[in-house]
């Protein structure tokens, strides 16, 4: 089992995203971080779920060197079936803001473990309200710097967690990982907690 010798990575991350590195670590799991290279743009006709679902595969595969587990991860923002990635700039972010003002939306997390042969994905999708904004609020929240980056142009861990008035799903999920699915999905290829090691020995 992987978990057997002391302080080796148990799988790689697929990404270097900080909030994803810090879920995981924090549920106790040793890992390396790799990037993940791959072409981030919806194929024709092609849904929010089917896309998250296929960008972490290929962001899995991307990573993986054929030495142990890889594990991918990516994270969408939907509004009526369409998804708003990450802001190109100032004026984009501000558009999908008012967008999301006052209004529900969906959250699409995916997360892919690959080892060798062997592939697995899992998906949640997860319900977020926003209060009402209006367009200085929506400016002054860009200016702070922190939507740059994000999809949906937020970061309900952050400064938007004000914006939010309800939450229907996977709170982590919208962070940026499902982290109960993705231990879920870890243990099911015998990976563990390293706290967890002597229980699942």
């Amino acid at each position: 089992m992987l978990n057997a010798v002391p302080n080796r990575p148990q799988f790689v991350l697929a990404s270097r995203s900080p909030r994803r590195v810090q879920l995981l670590r924090e549920a106790g799991y040793r890992f390396e971080t790799a990037p993940a290279d791959v072409v981030e743009v919806p194929a024709a006709g092609e849904s929010p779920l089917d896309y998250a679902r296929r960008l972490a595969l290929a962001k899995a595969r991307a990573a993986a060197t054929g030495a142990g587990p890889t594990l991918g991860a990516d994270t969408d923002v939907s509004l009526d079936g369409r998804i708003l990635g990450k802001p190109r700039d100032a004026e984009d972010a501000i558009t999908m803001l008012l967008a999301l003002s006052g209004r529900r939306h969906q959250v699409i997390s995916a997360v892919a473990l690959v080892d060798g042969a062997r592939a697995e994905v899992l998906a949640t999708v997860t319900e977020v309200e926003f209060v009402a904004l209006d367009r200085a609020q929506a400016l002054a929240y860009w200016a702070t710097g922190e939507p740059a980056d994000k999809a949906g142009a937020y970061a309900i861990q952050g400064l938007a967690a004000r914006f939010v008035r309800a939450v229907r799903g996977s709170v982590s999920g919208v962070i940026g990982l499902p982290l109960a699915e993705s231990c879920e999905l870890l243990a099911g290829f015998g990976i563990y907690p390293a706290s967890d090691a002597e229980v699942f020995r």
